[in-house]
């Protein structure tokens, strides 16, 4: 099946930057887009930036202008460079694919684990 696997989260300081990465694998047929979202504790998951395969992006309102979401489509793979991060971004950030498996007609929805970003003051 699908797997989508996170990295480069961590400890920063507020002003810093991190670069996150989802490689997704399996017997995927297509990627029709690929986005972050976050979920912080007590709170709901948000979305935090998505981008199709055109190269159309959408980010919250509260990242515009510090996060820059990317792709490279030969690796199945999505970033998320972050920066001038703040207290308030910390969060564990989950990587998500609407994708279609091979010999599948369907497009489904797939998530990663979550990888935990954290801002200090």
């Amino acid at each position: 099946q699908v797997q989508l696997v996170e990295s480069g989260g961590g400890l920063v300081q507020a002003g810093g930057s991190l670069k996150l990465s989802c490689a997704a694998s399996g017997t995927i047929s297509s990627i029709n887009a690929m986005g972050w979202y976050r979920q912080a504790p007590g709170k709901q998951r948000e979305l935090v930036a998505t981008i199709t395969g055109g190269d159309s992006t959408n980010y919250a309102d509260s990242v515009k202008g510090r996060f820059t979401i990317s792709r490279e489509n030969t690796k199945n793979t999505v970033y998320l460079q972050m920066n001038s991060l703040k207290p308030d971004d910390t969060a564990v950030y989950y990587c998500n694919a609407l994708l279609r498996l091979t010999f599948s007609a369907r497009e489904s929805n797939y998530w990663g684990k979550g990888t935990q970003v954290t801002v200090s003051s």
